[in-house]
């Protein structure tokens, strides 16, 4: 084996060490495309494997867009059974609604989301070169320090699970598991022709997606951009990463500001899912810092993967500091008498209905805890369990909050609404973004 190819095991040892180790899981997935950064990263993750007794399984996520797509996925299948590692295929099919990238790139993960049973770590094959293309891609569309930060060497998601097809090795499903699971991008000190050479010095295989010379999609045409003025990707990669330690910096700040204005809301011991804000303490804070508080409660109670726009973001803070409020991301934010409270919008939940018995988390953040009997049902509180109610606890939040608690029903009639002190108590529980012990604090701290 080269020096280069010895080089690059090494550096993926010591990024896998840095990110996972000491104590490494006993499973884990790997994202092919079948493309030369992730077919190369199978190479190095099935050298770093065996080394360390981890079992590995691959995923290959066929989006149906290119009529190629099936038999790439089969060469990574192949190279798979060549390699003893177990490999599925997830067919996903478009439905041709928004645009096709960005909902690619949420099908992927939500397909990962239904196919990983226990597995909790999923490696891809991002690169140095990635994070070149992503900050210029960001400068283009006006982003901030958020936007223009390298992207995350790990970073935990919480994708819906997405329908599809899946052909192959499935890991096991356990009883319980977390919701979402963290993507490990151990190639990012990688250069994507480094990558490359690894292949051909091991005389490995890869297929190239026409897609990335494609001058019709953002990312092509950067790639094409970045070579034909001389940029070198590694220099940008170093001002993606500076920028991601004064994102450090600014989320620190946003965290002790928290600390010192902000709050969960309960009514008594039961949370309610809001969040507060002291008014006078936010109005005195410097801007930056009302922006990222205000995009951390928005997108922590939302369960939002991604933050909202730094535009509409601005104008609904204009509107709060003026004393109004509105709606954004899924949420809605009021300025009361003495906070400003940011709470899940009606008309994002007013739909969403689930059997009692049924598992998983209504709306991505509530355990239902109540009778399992036939014909119960969670959903949002609404006017009409508003009107059901005889009479609400000290502190309760007030109707235009209050419509979108969870509550307990049998057909039309009201069983339980905790947070309004209504019904026989404990019947739903919040667990903030799914994960336990997980406070406002470590979420922007994360985010």
């Amino acid at each position: 084996m080269t020096r280069e190819a010895r080089s690059l095991d090494q550096q993926f040892a010591d990024a896998m060490g840095d990110l996972l180790g000491p104590d490494f899981p006993e499973d884990i997935a790997l994202a092919v495309s079948g493309g030369g950064d992730s077919m190369a990263m199978l190479t190095l993750a099935h050298n770093w494997t065996h080394r360390w007794g981890v079992r590995l399984w691959v995923v290959t996520v066929d989006h149906g867009l290119r009529p190629e797509s099936a038999a790439e996925a089969e060469m990574v299948a192949e190279e798979c059974r060549t390699l003893g590692h177990p490999h599925a295929t997830l067919r996903w099919d478009w439905d041709g609604q928004g645009n096709v990238m960005d909902a690619a790139r949420r099908a992927r993960l939500g397909l990962i989301e239904q196919w990983r049973g226990g597995i909790n770590h999923v490696l891809m094959a991002h690169t140095r070169d990635d994070i070149a293309e992503t900050l210029l891609m960001r400068l283009a569309r006006g982003s901030g320090v958020e936007g223009l930060s390298a992207m995350q060497a790990r970073r935990r998601v919480l994708p819906a699970t997405t329908p599809g097809v899946i052909t192959g090795d499935s890991p096991p499903q356990p009883a319980t598991r977390r919701a979402g699971f963290e993507v490990i991008r151990p190639c990012l000190s990688m250069g994507r022709e480094a990558l490359r050479h690894y292949l051909r010095t091991l005389k490995g295989r890869w297929v190239d997606d026409p897609s990335n010379e494609d001058p019709r999609y953002d990312r092509a045409r950067l790639r094409q951009q970045i070579a034909a003025l001389g940029l070198d990707p590694q220099g940008l990669a170093e001002t993606a990463r500076r920028m991601d330690r004064a994102r450090g910096a600014l989320q620190a700040r946003a965290a002790q500001v928290w600390g010192e204005i902000g709050r969960e809301d309960r009514a008594g011991s039961v949370a309610t899912g809001d969040l507060l804000l002291d008014r006078t303490g936010f109005e005195a804070i410097e801007r930056d810092t009302q922006l990222r508080l205000l995009a951390g409660a928005l997108q922590y109670i939302a369960t939002a993967d991604y933050r909202p726009r730094a535009e509409p973001l601005e104008a609904l803070l204009e509107r709060l500091l003026g004393g109004g409020g509105g709606t954004l991301h899924g949420c809605e934010a009021r300025a009361e008498r003495d906070v400003i409270r940011v709470f899940r919008e009606f008309r994002a939940v007013a739909q969403v209905t689930q059997s009692v018995g049924e598992a998983g988390l209504w709306d991505g953040r509530w355990h239902v805890l109540g009778d399992a009997s036939h014909g119960k049902t969670i959903r949002a509180l609404g006017e009409n369990g508003w009107q059901q109610l005889k009479q609400r606890p000290d502190g309760a939040p007030p109707y235009h909050a209050a419509r979108s608690l969870p509550s307990i029903w049998d057909g039309d009639r009201l069983l339980a609404c905790d947070a309004l002190g209504f019904g026989p108590g404990t019947t739903t529980r919040l667990w903030p973004m799914g994960k336990e012990l997980f406070s406002v604090e470590a979420f922007l701290l994360s985010h």
